[in-house]
């Protein structure tokens, strides 16, 4: 039954409990006999020993909630008289008809309280997830000694998590998960900002900023192309992004990735150059064909094609086929169905080995 919207205690509900049980049969019928008379010792018994004072008070809110009504005799006894052949026709107690005049209302009120707390329990779990992501982007830009004020954030996230109370309802939740997936977006912002600024003050960045805007001539550079690559370049080459992807900083993707370090040069990477050709090396491993490659860089940019890749290495021996996988992302991403962050994040949250320092 759904007491929080009744109003009522749990106490309450182990007082009609017992009085079901003076009840003979096991489901409540209209043309039953549905007065119950316990004297206070029995219900006491069967309440669990609850004392009288305390009994009463709850037969009172059940009264006050239209649960039970009271059917008192002129001596304020409870007793049943009987016919000859030992029929009840007259009783005195607690008649539980309001239980089954109800019984609709109280089905759908067990509803709406499942309902609530399948919707509570999941905006938990996402704040919680949220949470979680939060401090591992903080953290990562304290390690990397990103440019801005993290203290200042640093200070945000902890006033945000000591506002979670340990119990709270859905409004209460909803909220604080609004702002902390605001405190997320501030931070992805900011990382993004500064990878940016990083890797235009490098020659190395100039040329993976000339690898992101030019068109697909350059993934050549990477990966020799057969005349079928060349085709689909052709026709895929004529597809325009209306704003380039967002690309993660290189230090988070290794620390979700850190599996795509092993083919890198020297069993390292230092920056995005390196991770594109690592991610190369990998989707030949991995049985992944250079026009289902191409396509996803052209959709994604290669940086995250190449990140796409590496998740894909992080999980190879969940899925069957990496380039079925990698072609259906891709689908995905180019009907604005996906992008690489969650897939990352989901990563972050479960690696099971700390990734590589990328510099």
């Amino acid at each position: 039954m759904a007491i929080e919207l009744l109003a009522i205690q749990s106490n309450s509900l182990a007082v009609l409990d017992a009085l079901l049980s003076f009840y003979p049969e096991n489901e409540l019928r209209q043309d039953a006999q549905l007065i119950v008379f316990p004297s206070n010792i029995q219900l006491s018994l069967r309440a669990h020993s609850m004392p009288g004072s305390t009994l009463r008070r709850h037969i009172a809110v059940l009264v006050e909630a239209g649960l039970i009504v009271r059917k008192d005799s002129a001596n304020g006894k409870r007793y049943a008289r009987k016919d000859n052949s030992g029929i009840v026709n007259h009783a005195f107690g607690f008649d539980l008809s309001p239980l089954l005049a109800r019984a609709d209302e109280f089905a759908i009120m067990a509803q709406q309280t499942l309902a609530d707390r399948v919707a509570l329990k999941n905006a938990r779990e996402a704040l919680t997830v949220c949470r979680r992501d939060v401090r591992k982007l903080v953290s990562a830009a304290i390690e990397e000694a990103a440019d801005g004020d993290w203290d200042a954030i640093e200070d945000m996230y902890v006033r945000l998590v000591s506002r979670i109370p340990r119990k709270a309802d859905i409004e209460v939740v909803t909220s604080l998960l609004d702002e902390m997936k605001m405190l997320k977006e501030e931070v992805l912002n900011r990382l993004e900002t500064y990878d940016k600024e990083k890797n235009s003050s490098s020659n190395a960045a100039r040329i993976e900023q000339h690898i992101q805007n030019s068109k697909t001539e350059s993934l050549y550079e990477l990966e020799p192309s057969s005349e079928k690559g060349l085709g689909a370049k052709s026709s895929a080459g004529n597809r325009q992004r209306s704003e380039p992807p967002k690309v993660f900083p290189l230090g988070l993707v290794m620390r979700a990735c850190p599996q795509i370090a092993d083919y890198g040069k020297n069993g390292e990477i230092a920056n995005w150059r390196e991770f594109m050709s690592a991610g190369v090396v990998v989707r030949s491993m991995l049985g992944i064909s250079a026009s289902a490659y191409q396509e996803a860089c052209e959709v994604m940019g290669p940086e995250n094609a190449a990140v796409a890749v590496a998740c894909i290495l992080e999980k190879a021996n969940m899925i069957n086929s990496p380039g079925g996988y990698l072609r259906d992302l891709t689908r995905r991403a180019e009907r604005g169905e996906f992008s690489i962050g969650p897939m990352v994040m989901a990563l972050l949250n479960v690696s099971p080995r700390e990734g590589r320092n990328a510099g």
